[in-house]
């Protein structure tokens, strides 16, 4: 029989790479959706058909117990979160409700109906925030810099609790950030590639945006994915630090897009002090030593080719979009 999961937050970037991946293994696939009225299946229209969409809401605890009982899952895998920081600071309380307190929903409807499905716990390095130490590994103490961050800090120790107080087979990925051609446009890695795809078309001749050398350790979602898999194919629950280890600054990121499509990018790229954060995080780094010696896993895509990939999708979505 296959193996079933069950993936929150699968229409997102990462819930899409993973749907994808686990098709492949030959898993059956559920996907817990919202209600919503613009329902957004961009990301997963090219496998539709060959997964189960379940309805159900992280705010809403009973929907989550009718989805574990539907799917009856051999693994669940929570990447549903209000997951955008800059929205974290203009609704910090429905950030609560989604990216903590939907945890521990998800938890208990897993405890109530079906305590051995291994689960997987979308956490992040913006629990580190304000770094007391670098690179950052599992060790490392949190220092949240936003709502976002706080919540998954309690999204990840209620992760850890269960573990050790119900001995579910649960693990979190501190994962740090990850992107690809389906990241969201509000995200700066996209916002980048996008724009540098608009400049090269001729539909815009300025790019926006807050500090430049604000440092990210930034690694292909893909690669990612396989990562949290790989977590829930060992024989004991952990924590891990995904990361590459690699540091390059917003503007290593414009340089990469915008040399890549043949611009300049100091002639279009203007800096916008109302674009920088209330508290920034400066320098994230991840040490993911652990998840190469345990795991077995290492990324495989550079930066400088995830940004070219990036480029050419938007590129060519544009022209497709005005054709």
């Amino acid at each position: 029989m296959a193996t079933r999961a069950l993936i929150t937050g699968i229409t997102g970037q990462d819930g899409s790479y993973l749907a994808e991946f686990l098709l492949e293994k030959g898993y059956e696939v559920f996907g817990l959706t919202r209600r919503s009225s613009t329902n957004s299946f961009d990301r997963i229209a090219h496998i539709i058909d060959r997964i189960s969409l379940i309805s159900g809401d992280l705010l809403d605890g009973h929907s989550l117990e009718t989805a574990v009982r539907e799917a009856q899952p051999d693994e669940v895998y929570n990447l549903a979160a209000q997951s955008f920081v800059p929205t974290s600071w203009t609704q910090p309380v429905l950030t609560a409700e989604f990216t903590a307190v939907g945890v521990t929903r998800m938890l208990e409807a897993i405890r109530t109906i079906k305590p051995d499905a291994r689960f997987y716990q979308a956490s992040s390095s913006e629990m580190f925030g304000k770094v007391v130490e670098s690179p950052q590994r599992e060790s490392t103490p949190f220092y949240p810099r936003s709502p976002y961050g706080v919540a998954k800090v309690y999204g990840h120790w209620i992760t850890i609790n269960y573990r050790e107080s119900y001995k579910l087979f649960a693990c979190s990925g501190i994962c740090f950030n990850h992107e690809g051609s389906r990241r969201g446009l509000e995200f700066v890695t996209r916002k980048v590639t996008d724009a540098a795809a608009r400049i090269k078309l001729g539909m815009a001749s300025e790019l926006r945006l807050g500090n430049l050398d604000a440092r990210r350790d930034w690694g292909y979602a893909p690669d990612f994915v396989r990562a949290m898999w790989l977590m829930l194919q060992q024989s004991e629950p952990d924590d891990y630090v995904v990361a590459t280890g690699k540091t390059r600054t917003v503007q290593d990121l414009v340089d990469a897009a915008f040399s890549h499509v043949g611009l300049d990018w100091k002639k279009h790229v203007v800096v916008d002090p109302k674009l920088i954060r209330p508290a920034e995080v400066d320098v994230l780094v991840g040490d993911a030593t652990k998840a190469r010696s345990k795991l077995g896993w290492q990324p495989t895509v550079t930066f400088e080719d995830m940004i070219a990939e990036m480029a050419d999708a938007d590129i060519a979505r544009i022209k497709k979009d005005n054709r």
